[in-house]
C-alpha cells in the first residue's frame, strides 16, 4: 500500500485476527524446526526508521525510528513502535504488540504525534502509549493496561480519542516552567541576544553553486551549498537543505512540503524579491537559523513545523494585504522559539498586520503552539488572536515586545485555550511584564 494512498479515518489495513495463542504455537513449531533464530537488524531505505527484526518472529524487536521529521503513514505493523527522533509523525496506521507499551516516545524525543490510529495490545499489562511528550489525535486504543502513559514532568495532550470503543476524556497538559532568559523587569536586554544579520543565513564564507528551482523527490535527500534563483517544492521525507541562498519570484511560496514530505532547513536565507506571498509552506518541517525577507508573509505553520532562531523581516505590503511574520489558520504541534520577528517595517514605518496571527480559517482548531523567548515588533497587534479559533494548549511565555504596534500588543489573550504568561511576557525597552487585560 502506498504511504500517500488516501485513506479515511480508523481505516488502515485490518490487523490479523489470529488467536494469540494459535499465533505463538506456530512460531515455536518454527523455532523447533529451524533449530533457533537470532536478531537481525535491518535498515528500511529512505523511511528514517531502523527495524531490529527476528525473521522467525516479526514481533520480537520494535522498530525504532531515530529520523527527525519522519512520517510513517498508512500500515499495519505488527512489532512495538520506539521513536527515538523528534517530530515524528504517524498517521492512519495499526500497530499492535505486547511488551510495555505498543508505542513508546524515548526520553529526550519531543513532536511525537499519532493521529487517526488504531493501538492493540497483546500482552497482559501491555501500555498503549508511553510514556509522555505525545499528542494524539483520534486514537483508538484496544485491551491495553493504561491506553495513554503521561505525567506532569511527561505530558501529553489527547483529542477526540477511545480506549475500548468508548470516548476518552481529552488531557491538554499545563504549561511547563518556561526556560531561561533575561529577568523580566532587568536591564533591557540587547537586540543582539536575537538572531539577526550575522547569525542567520548563509554563514560568511561560504561557497556557493549556481541552480535553478527544485524539485526534491527522494527521501533523505540533502541539499548544500547552493545559490538558487528559483523556488523549492519537497516531496519527499527527511530533506536536508543547509548553507544555501534561494532567491523566488513566485505568488505562491519560496519553500514548501507536499503531501507528506517533511524537511529540516538550516542557515538559509529566502528572498521572495517582493513578490511571494509566502516563505514557506506547509507542514513537517523545521527551520533553523533561516533568514527571511522581501516576501507578504513569513512562514506558514502547520501540522509539526518548528521555527527556532531565525530572522523574518522587511515585509513586503501590496493592496489589501495582512502581512505576518508567521501565521497559522490550523495546525498542530507547533514551536516557535527564539526568534527575531519584526513585523514593522521601519523604511515604510509600516506596523504590517502581525507578528504572529493565529485563526481556524482553514482548519478545525490550533493545538499545541508554544510561542517562547522571540522578540516580536509590530504589528496591528503584534500577536493576533482570532475571535474564529479554535485553540488548545496554546502557550505563549518569554518573549519581549517593541513598542511600534498599531493598537496593542495581543488581541483576545483570554480567548479559550490560550495561556498568556503575564509575568514573562513583557517590553523589550525596560523588561517590565505587559499589562493586558
Amino acid at each position: 500500500m502506498s504511504d500517500t494512498e488516501p485513506l479515511s479515518p480508523f481505516d488502515a489495513e485490518p490487523i490479523d485476527t489470529e488467536p494469540i495463542g494459535d499465533r505463538r504455537s506456530r512460531r515455536n513449531r518454527r523455532r523447533l524446526i529451524a533449530g533457533g533464530v537470532g536478531l537481525g537488524v535491518a535498515a528500511v531505505a529512505g523511511t528514517g526508521y531502523l527495524i531490529l527484526a527476528n525473521p522467525e518472529d516479526p514481533d520480537t524487536g520494535p522498530m525504532v525510528i531515530t529520523t527527525p521529521g519522519t512520517v510513517l503513514a498508512n500500515q499495519t505493523i505488527i512489532r512495538p513502535i520506539e521513536i527515538a527522533a523528534n517530530n515524528v509523525t504517524l498517521r492512519r496506521i495499526v500497530v499492535k504488540s505486547g511488551g510495555t507499551a505498543v508505542v513508546t516516545v524515548r526520553a529526550g524525543s519531543t513532536g511525537t504525534l499519532i493521529e487517526d490510529s488504531k493501538v492493540y495490545c497483546t500482552g497482559r499489562g501491555t501500555n498503549g502509549i508511553a510514556p509522555g511528550n505525545y499528542s494524539a489525535v483520534r486514537v483508538q486504543v484496544f485491551n491495553c493496561g493504561t491506553p495513554f502513559v503521561y505525567s506532569p514532568s511527561a505530558p501529553a495532550s489527547i483529542v477526540d480519542s477511545q480506549h475500548d470503543g468508548d470516548p476518552y476524556p481529552d488531557v491538554t497538559p499545563s504549561p511547563g516552567p518556561s526556560p531561561s532568559s533575561p529577568t523580566p523587569g532587568g536591564p533591557p536586554t540587547p537586540l543582539s541576544y536575537w538572531p539577526g544579520p550575522t547569525t542567520t543565513g548563509v554563514p560568511a564564507g561560504t561557497i556557493l553553486r549556481d541552480s535553478g528551482s527544485l524539485s526534491l523527490r527522494q527521501d533523505g535527500e540533502v541539499v548544500s551549498n547552493l545559490n538558487i534563483t528559483g523556488c523549492v517544492n519537497v516531496y519527499a521525507k527527511n530533506v536536508t537543505i543547509r548553507k544555501s541562498r534561494i532567491t523566488c519570484d513566485s505568488p505562491a511560496y519560496a519553500l514548501r512540503t507536499l503531501g507528506d514530505a517533511s524537511m529540516v532547513v538550516e542557515d538559509v536565507e529566502i528572498n521572495g524579491t517582493n513578490k511571494t506571498a509566502a516563505a514557506v509552506c506547509c507542514a513537517n518541517y523545521t527551520l533553523r537559523r533561516v533568514n527571511i525577507y522581501n516576501v507578504n508573509d513569513g512562514p506558514r505553520l502547520g501540522d509539526n513545523t518548528n521555527v527556532i532562531d531565525s530572522w523574518i523581516h522587511d515585509l513586503n505590503r501590496i493592496e489589501g494585504s495582512h502581512n505576518d511574520t508567521l501565521q497559522t489558520t490550523a495546525g498542530v504541534n507547533i514551536v516557535v522559539r527564539h526568534n527575531r520577528l519584526d513585523a514593522y517595517r521601519a523604511s515604510t514605518r509600516d506596523p504590517m498586520n502581525a507578528c504572529l496571527m493565529i485563526g481556524s480559517t482553514t482548519g478545525p482548531a490550533v493545538r499545541n503552539l508554544l510561542f517562547e523567548g522571540n522578540y516580536c515588533n509590530g504589528g496591528n497587534y503584534s500577536i493576533g488572536i482570532r475571535n474564529d479559533l479554535t485553540a488548545s494548549n496554546i502557550v505563549i511565555r518569554d518573549n519581549k515586545f517593541g513598542r511600534d504596534y498599531r493598537y496593542g500588543v495581543v488581541a483576545r489573550p483570554n480567548h479559550p485555550g490560550i495561556t498568556w504568561d503575564r509575568s514573562t511576557n513583557a517590553w523589550f525597552d525596560n523588561g517590565r511584564p505587559i499589562p493586558v487585560d
